[in-house]
Parts: C-alpha cells; sequence; structure tokens
C-alpha cells in the first residue's frame, strides 16, 4: 500500500469546534432552559399561594366585622369599611348579587391590591382593602434571587459535566483518530480498538471494531492482491529471461534489434512489478551505511548522465542505504530526463536532494494523489512507460524513513492556470536511523 505522499488541498475551510465544547454548550443551554422554566413555575406558584392566603385571611376578617356589625350596629374592626366608594366594579356586581367575595387588583410595577367584601342587613357593604404585605414581597424576592442562583449554579454545573463527558469520550475519538491514521500509513499491526482502550462499552467502541475490520478486510485483499501480482511476475521472469536468451541468438539485423528491446522492455517491467510487490508487502529492510551525501550524489550521478548538473550547496554525513537510495535517484533522474525537458539539475542540501527538470510539470493528480502503479497521468509529461518508477522511489524512500515530494515550479505570484516551468522531486532524507521502519545497520 503506497502513502500518500503529498497532502491533498483543503477542499473548504471551515470553524472546527471540540466536541467537549459541544457537549458542553448543550447541556449548559438545556440546563438553563429547565432552569428557567421552573423557575418561573416556582415563581408564579409562589405568588398565587401567597395571594390566596392573603385573600383568605382577608375574607376571614370580614366575616368577623360582618357578625359584629349585624350584632352591634358598629363598624369595630380596624380598616372595615362601609360602602366604599372605591370598591372595585367586578366585587361591586357580585355584592348586588348578595354574594360574599374577594378581589385582587394586580396593576403593574406595583403591590397587588387585595379586597374583600361582603353584603348587610340595609343593603350596605362591608369591605376590607389591604395591600401584599411586605414580609410577603421580601419572601417572594428572598425566593427570585434563591431561583437565580441555583439557575447559574446548573448551567455552571451542566457546563463542567459536559466538558468532563465530552473531554472523555474526545480523548476516545482522538485515540481512535490517530491509531485510523497509523493504519492508513501501513501500520497493519495497529488496532483502535486496543488504542482507545477503557472499559466503557458505547459507540465509540463499535466504530473501532468496525474500522479495524474493514482494516483487516483491506489488509487480506491487498496481501492477496500483492501476492498475485509477485506470482505473475515471478512466473513471468523464467520465459522472459529464455525470450531474450534465444533473441540475443538471432541473427543481426533491425528484426532482431526490435526483438531484443521489446524483450529487454518486458524484462524491465518484471523486474519494477516484482520489486513493487516486495515494497508492498512491508518487508524489506535497510542496511545502514554512514555516506558523504553530497560526494556519494555526485559521483554517481556522474556515472549515470554525466551532463545532469549536480550542485552541493552544504555537505552533510547521513546514516542510509547507499543501495536504495540509488534506487531512487535513479529513478527520479530517469522520469526527469523521459517526462521533462533539459537542463536537469540535481541539488543536495544538507540532507535534502533536489531533482529539477524543465518540462511541463508534473500532473495534477501526482500531485494530490502521490505516484500510482501503471498509472502515467497526463499525455504530455506521463504518456510514455508504467508508472511504477516514481512508485519504486515512493517505496524504497519509505524504506529508509525518508519524505518524497513533488512540486512544480510556476513563477512568483503565477495562477494556477499558468503552464509550469519545471518539475521538482524533493527527497528529504531522515536526521536519524530509520529503526521505526525495521531497518538495521550493516555490520562492519
Amino acid at each position: 500500500m503506497i502513502e500518500r505522499l503529498v497532502p491533498a488541498r483543503a477542499a473548504g475551510a471551515g470553524i472546527r469546534t471540540g466536541l467537549r465544547w459541544k457537549l458542553s454548550a448543550a447541556i449548559a443551554l438545556v440546563g438553563a432552559l429547565v432552569a428557567v422554566a421552573l423557575s418561573l413555575v416556582v415563581h408564579n406558584a409562589a405568588r398565587v399561594s401567597m395571594l390566596d392566603n392573603a385573600r383568605d385571611l382577608a375574607d376571614e376578617r370580614v366575616r368577623i366585622a360582618q357578625r359584629n356589625y349585624e350584632q352591634s350596629g358598629r363598624l369595630n374592626f380596624p380598616n372595615i369599611k362601609i360602602d366604599d366608594p372605591g370598591l372595585p366594579t367586578s366585587l361591586r356586581h357580585k355584592m348586588q348579587e348578595g354574594r360574599r367575595a374577594t378581589f385582587v387588583s394586580d396593576r403593574p410595577g406595583s403591590v397587588p391590591d387585595i379586597w374583600a367584601a361582603v353584603p348587610v342587613k340595609g343593603g350596605h357593604v362591608l369591605s376590607l382593602h389591604t395591600g401584599f404585605t411586605d414580609r410577603s414581597t421580601d419572601i417572594l424576592n428572598d425566593l427570585d434571587q434563591a431561583l437565580v442562583i441555583g439557575s447559574i449554579a446548573v448551567v455552571f454545573g451542566g457546563s463542567a459535566l459536559g466538558v468532563l463527558i465530552g473531554g472523555q469520550l474526545s480523548r476516545r475519538l482522538r485515540k481512535a483518530a490517530a491509531a485510523a491514521n497509523q493504519v492508513a500509513r501501513g501500520e497493519s499491526d495497529v488496532r483502535v480498538r486496543d488504542a482507545i482502550g477503557g472499559v466503557v462499552r458505547d459507540e465509540t467502541d463499535d466504530l473501532a471494531r468496525a474500522v479495524d475490520a474493514m482494516a483487516d478486510t483491506l489488509q487480506e485483499r491487498l496481501e492477496a492482491e500483492r501476492r498475485v501480482t509477485a506470482d505473475i511476475a515471478h512466473e513471468l521472469r523464467t520465459p522472459v529471461t529464455g525470450l531474450l536468451t534465444a533473441a540475443e541468438l538471432l541473427p543481426p539485423g533491425r528484426p532482431t534489434e526490435l526483438v531484443l528491446d521489446r524483450a529487454k522492455a518486458m524484462r524491465t517491467l518484471v523486474e519494477d512489478v516484482l520489486e513493487v510487490a516486495r515494497l508492498d508487502g512491508a518487508s524489506e529492510r535497510a542496511e545502514l551505511q554512514d555516506i558523504v551525501l553530497g560526494e556519494f550524489v555526485a559521483r554517481r550521478v556522474a556515472a549515470k548522465d554525466p551532463e545532469v548538473e549536480v550542485r552541493v550547496v552544504h555537505e552533510s554525513v547521513v546514516t542510509t542505504d547507499p543501495r536504495r537510495l540509488e534506487r531512487v535517484l535513479f529513478n527520479l533522474l530517469a522520469n526527469a530526463a523521459r517526462h521533462g525537458k533539459p537542463p536537469i539539475q540535481v541539488t543536495v542540501e544538507g540532507r535534502v536532494i533536489r531533482v529539477r527538470d524543465h518540462g511541463p510539470g508534473f500532473p495534477e493528480n501526482l500531485l494530490a494523489d502521490g505516484p500510482r502503479r501503471f498509472r502515467t497521468g497526463s499525455a504530455d509529461r506521463a504518456g510514455r512507460g508504467h508508472g511504477l518508477g516514481l512508485t519504486i522511489a515512493a517505496g524504497q524512500a519509505r524504506v529508509l524513513g525518508a519524505r518524497l515530494t513533488f512540486r512544480n515550479v510556476r513563477p512568483a505570484g503565477a495562477a494556477e492556470h499558468i503552464p509550469a516551468e519545471g518539475a521538482v522531486a524533493v527527497l528529504w532524507l531522515p536526521e536519524h536511523a530509520p529503526t521505526n521502519t525495521g531497518s538495521y545497520p550493516t555490520m562492519p
């Protein structure tokens, strides 16, 4: 499985928020709505209860005043009036019906007025007019204050709980994402379920198990594909070698040259396919040695193609596999010579090797997805070949623990549609020996 070497361009920008904050905000919002609703219900229930108590008390006083008035003919109860002109109209109508009644006059922004009235003999009306007591108002204000404090506590407590729960879930998802990325990079022994750990069984575990099952299935299919490819290439090696040997025995002439050329091309293709199959198997190991990078590159390039310009900006000593590094370098040079235009330039700067040509540039699909076998891209740069050269270079770079990137050269500030002025392949060698790839140093 070939790792994606060049990150794809972002399809679009968006606001990224963590799961813990989303969950915290949701819990806080629900808590605030519930707290406000309960506060309103409790406030109204307490107010209605206090008003009912005040009305019952006023009604009891009016009845006592009624008995005293009917017995003595005098008003001997505090705040009792007879035929009060300020009696509310609705209460006056009930008195005309001969009913004892109470009434609450609730005016916005003021203390409620409580009325109680009863008809007496002679067509008169005894009434009591009181207001909502200061003590009741203070109790209601204290209750409102307690409700506000409780609501704020619920909101902050819900937010803290959301952060706690969301943080736990977010950590599990981040671990799952990290493990999935490791699987995507070709680390087949990584399991998402083992990475998230914990004893909780929830949807995260279901997702992790599904990803592990998918990775196992894909790995089996890729391994089967690799084995089939390797077997076919291996079976073709013997007849192709025999064909090449037989072609060399043919009498000299143009037909013989054509047969030899095609036979050599077929042998090269078979060897490349076998190499790709070995690299896909992730069993290759680098034999590490210390080399002077600039001198090594200059000597190898001069032997391969003296016309290629080599420039060493900064010399360095690196620990790598010379044979595999040479393979990567030669494949990049072959790709530049085949699909680009001269001059071809190789630059060594520290641990970085750049190979540049002055052709039409790399195809967009290669820049986005990296090299793929048997996909040669557009006809103007990669119309010939089998797409295995850069694939092998990328695989060998991975064995070295190096990073291989591709880009096109355009004038400064030029738009994307402006034709490229060349292609650059950059090999970034690691600072340390690639032990994490399973490589091992050569024994002296």
